[in-house]
């Protein structure tokens, strides 16, 4: 089975590269038949494939298939062609490909590994690959098999394009075994400050962050062949919860740059003032990501190209339903009877899921919002151009407009939240009674209590997996990203009662707005961002709480997002080499928010919650896991870990209280921190290689 594992995870390999090429770091060569070659490759297919095998020492026979695949829909894709998961023809082309490699029988793995090698040969790579690491992901007999960093297999989704043509030239020129000399990527490649948004590119261009999004949406997919693989618990809830966090943190590291939060996009016939030149190559279509200028408008779409056609007016209507069913707290479904409104049930309908109530009345807002911003550039297709970075989940992040259109979806989110429909929290629900925070404290060792310490490191990323056709040898990009030295929180807690459990919830958010002024508690819920989430247990009398930063329930582990290149053939352990389900988390390097050098003031929240009113009853009787990212992801085949709504106790209006302090009871406590960012010196990450 490894050794099947291990073939399946080769076919991530340079993916625009056919697969009668050697793949991997030993050149291994997969044995076709003529049964696997497509119409390119028809008169030499195999004559390459053999010459290649003559001098490969790792060989991998294909099984020949009873009855070849069929792509009626997604074959009409062409391999050179911008894939994108937010046109409606490509969903269906998704599926069609996902229902064919989860239709091999489970524990058939040769039949999968055939099916899927002959699925690579025929069908677009963006496309493949998606719905590979989806069946992947989804497979009970596949889900341990490691699916590929994304910026490794594709990386000109991830950096400046004038990079491929020096990684070919270092790919072809250095020996095998010889210091490994990085790529240096600029940290200004897409812009200067004289464009104000571009203080935010640390953030919007972070390779972590981006990651973090691509992978969320592999684990959740709005569309599948299968109901269930989309009716995960809580998914349209978590959907609006995972992307509010994102805009929290983006309007936190707004303020510590001297920038207002960000004004939601609400009035769509206005001008986008926002420019983005993404200075990114698309190495499946040969052609760069188009740019947008300042002052572009939405305008309808009429692409036949890509099977789509729809009016700003569309939108418009969708938009009055959707809010109509937020003002009254019902939606109609189909049959015109109707149902109450929840969390899930809106962000299903937005997004929108196959699991929206009502796709014909509410649309799908969110998704095609992307599409009018991705193609505003071109409209009617008239100068054959594709989409745009907003139109790829690996790539959206980067554009400050996805910023301004979250926080639209968001502010639909919050309508919800501050409806009739949703009631407020009485004193019982928030209160622990016989639990009482004495203090809490942020302890590191890089500094003084209740400060934490940002800077700035530059870490390399691996990019041979995801160069096609040149000279197989590592080549290495080096970036410079956001990080911060490793802290711990020490709680130290009075319970008067008898032993019992309690989730402790940390959260953290600036401590006044744009204009130096204190919030009032209704905005500033809107600001603080998770920092951790767990399970601990209270002895009767004091008890001190020690929990790392490193342990959050928020982020993944550094390692995977920068894989450890120190080590060769990164011979880690399979904990921090997976990157299936457990990828999907926050990168641990962007937990802290960047400061100011000065000392950015925050405040920290700690609640500890009463157990009997969180638990759930997960089938294992496991809890909250750091390495599975549950706050942002919730846990693979199990219930989400809390049952609590997600953000509790921010995520609705207070009663009464008018800030924060007044919203504070026994077993909640604010601490008064700093975030102080340490500009320079740029710090090497040690996992780098040694030249």
């Amino acid at each position: 089975m490894a050794n099947v594992f291990r073939s399946l995870n080769l076919l991530f390999d340079r993916p625009n590269e056919p697969l009668i090429y050697p793949k991997g770091e030993t050149e291994t060569v997969f044995q076709v038949s003529e049964q696997f070659l497509d119409k390119d490759y028809q008169n030499n297919g195999i004559e390459i494939n053999n010459r290649f095998g003559e001098k490969a020492t790792d060989l991998i026979p294909l099984k020949n298939l009873n009855k070849l695949p069929e792509f009626p829909k997604a074959s009409k894709l062409p391999k050179d062609s911008e894939f994108s998961l937010f046109l409606p023809s490509h969903q269906e082309m998704a599926k069609e490909v996902m229902e064919v490699l989860l239709a091999v029988p489970e524990n058939q793995l040769q039949d999968l590994l055939s099916t899927c090698a002959y699925s690579r040969m025929h069908l677009n790579p963006q496309l493949f690959n998606y719905c590979f690491s989806v069946a992947l992901m989804h497979r009970q007999d596949t889900k341990n098999v490691q699916l590929q960093n994304h910026v490794e297999t594709f990386p000109s989704k991830f950096m400046n394009s004038q990079v491929f043509g020096q990684a070919r030239e270092t790919a072809a020129l250095q020996a095998k075994g010889s210091p490994r000399i990085p790529i240096i990527i600029p940290r200004d490649f897409t812009a200067t400050d004289l464009d104000v948004e571009h203080r935010l590119a640390y953030f919007r261009e972070d390779i972590g962050v981006n990651l973090h999004h691509w992978h969320w949406h592999l684990v959740y997919p709005f569309s599948a062949p299968r109901r269930e693989m989309v009716a995960k618990d809580r998914r349209g809830e978590l959907f609006l919860y995972m992307h509010q966090q994102i805009i929290a943190r983006y309007n936190g590291e707004r303020l510590n740059n001297m920038l207002p939060r960000v004004k939601k996009f609400s009035n769509w016939s206005e001008a986008i003032p926002e420019a983005y030149y993404p200075k990114l190559d698309n190495l499946t279509t040969s052609r760069g990501w188009p740019p947008r200028q300042a002052g572009m408008k939405w305008q309808d779409l009429d692409r036949p190209v890509d099977n789509l056609k729809l009016t700003v007016g569309d939108m418009m209507r969708w938009r009055r339903n959707v809010e109509d069913a937020i003002s009254t707290g019902f939606v109609i479904l189909p049959d015109g009877s109707t149902q109450p409104l929840d969390a899930d049930t809106l962000g299903n309908m937005v997004e929108a899921s196959i699991l929206s109530p009502n796709p014909e009345l509410y649309g799908a807002l969110h998704n095609n919002g992307h599409n009018f911003t991705a193609y505003i550039h071109d409209p009617q297709h008239r100068y054959l151009e594709s989409t745009s970075v907003m139109a790829d989940e690996a790539t959206t992040m980067r554009d400050p407009f996805f910023y301004r259109w979250h926080a639209f979806v968001d502010d639909l989110y919050q309508k919800f939240k501050e409806s009739e429909s949703v009631t407020r929290y009485t004193r019982s629900q928030l209160d622990n009674p016989g639990v009482q925070i004495a203090n809490v404290r942020v302890v590191s060792d890089s500094g003084p209590d209740n400060t934490l310490n940002t800077f700035w490191m530059q870490s390399d990323v691996e990019l041979s997996k995801g160069l096609d056709f040149s000279e197989r040898g590592s080549v290495l990009a080096r970036f410079t990203h956001l990080n911060h030295r490793n802290f711990r929180y020490e709680i130290d807690v009075m319970n008067s009662g008898e032993a019992r459990l309690t989730t402790v919830r940390i959260f953290m958010a600036p401590s006044v707005d744009e204009r130096n002024l204190p919030w009032i508690l209704n905005d500033q819920r809107k600001m603080f961002i998770e920092m951790d989430k767990f399970v601990t247990t209270l002895n009767a009398g004091p008890n001190k709480i020690i929990r790392s930063s490193m342990e959050s329930s928020v982020t993944i582990p550094f390692e995977q997002t920068f894989r450890d290149l120190s080590r060769p053939n990164d011979q880690t352990t399979g904990e921090l080499t997976s990157t299936s389900f457990c990828g999907c988390g926050w990168p641990q390097h962007m937990l802290v928010p960047k400061g100011t050098e000065a000392g950015a003031q925050h405040d920290l929240f700690v609640m500890l919650s009463n157990y009997d009113l969180d638990s759930v009853n997960n089938p294992d009787g496991s809890q909250m896991t750091c390495k599975e990212a549950s706050s942002y992801c919730g846990l693979k085949d199990r219930l989400y870990p809390d049952r609590r709504s997600m953000g509790f106790p921010f995520d609705r209006p207070s009663r009464n209280a008018a800030n924060l302090q007044d919203f504070l009871l026994p077993n909640m406590f604010k601490q008064d921190i700093r975030i102080v960012l340490q500009n320079t010196p740029v710090e090497i990450n040690p996992r780098n290689p040694r030249n």
